[in-house]
């Protein structure tokens, strides 16, 4: 009996290695291309062209972020992309909430036909065309105004808010209305302060979202002044010759090179989202749970 267990025991301890293993080659094919985009970034183009696949650098240098930095063209379009975020995430989550909200009341006229108009509109929209064509109409074209007004609502994302208003007890609201208050008072003094996981959880993506949006800005944005920083970014990538009309001296365009600014200018761009996500990390997991408990 006892060596039956004691070789069960030795079974159970080879799968949790040959686990970690594949865990571990995995995380390694997952990290390595993030490790050498930083890799890149801090090294000369002459030991680039060596060794692209880089383990260690022998030589670092920091002419690369200093060739971002000053360029005229990423810090415009992260000043861009903050003014995007910051007003884009107010206006979508105050969307947001004032829909989900009554659409979660049992007792609002007509909650069935106003939901499944708006769940229509995850799986057809109008098309590229007469989307292009309805924001030209509006005099949004060439305004930062495109990249947000559009993009207001995301279903999914009110759908979560949505459940969780839903999972929440109804003798919340029914004291509150006893004691005299009306909806909005009962939504902002009551609904929302605990319903704060789900609140961040959700204006984190829309964050994320905005902050890596770049088609519209794409379709939309005909100054180069008013484009975000992934469409600058984009064009960066996309640009054989990136140095060419950055407004960066010349005697720092001959030593930075391409591959390394285009490595520099993708880690600048990530680290704002970087930043912020630890600190909301404790209310995400939290916020999607529950917000997935009821439909």
């Amino acid at each position: 009996m006892k060596s039956k267990v004691k070789h069960k025991r030795k079974k159970l301890q080879a799968f949790d290695w040959l686990v970690l293993v594949i865990l571990g080659v995995w995380a390694l094919i997952i990290i390595y291309p993030f490790y050498n985009s930083i890799l890149v970034s801090v090294v000369n183009q002459a030991e680039y062209t060596r060794t692209p696949f880089l383990l260690f650098p022998k030589h670092f240098t920091t002419i690369n972020y200093q060739f971002v930095f000053q360029s005229n063209a990423i810090w415009n379009g992260l000043k861009i992309s903050v003014i995007t975020v910051v007003l884009g995430l107010l206006y979508s989550m105050f969307l947001t909430v004032t829909i989900a909200y009554p659409l979660s009341k049992k007792s609002f006229p007509g909650k069935a036909l106003f939901l499944n108009m708006i769940i229509l509109t995850m799986f057809f929209g109008g098309g590229l065309i007469p989307f292009y064509l309805l924001i030209k109409n509006l005099g949004m074209v060439n305004s930062i105004s495109s990249l947000i007004i559009p993009a207001g609502v995301n279903t999914f994302y009110m759908l979560i808010v949505r459940n969780y208003f839903m999972s929440l007890p109804e003798e919340l609201e029914e004291s509150a209305k006893i004691d005299g208050a009306s909806d909005p008072t009962i939504l902002w003094k009551i609904i929302l302060p605990i319903s704060l996981p789900v609140i961040v959880t959700v204006g984190l993506f829309y964050s994320v979202d905005k902050w890596n949006d770049w088609f519209n800005a794409v379709l939309f944005i005909k100054d180069g002044a008013k484009l975000p920083v992934q469409t600058v970014l984009r064009n960066i990538i996309s640009n054989t010759q990136v140095k060419s009309s950055t407004g960066v001296p010349p005697a720092m365009q001959k030593e930075a090179f391409d591959d390394g600014v285009k490595m520099a200018s993708i880690l600048i761009t990530m680290f704002p989202v970087m930043c912020v996500y630890p600190f909301v990390q404790k209310y995400f997991m939290k916020g999607i749970m529950l917000g997935a408990l009821k439909g």
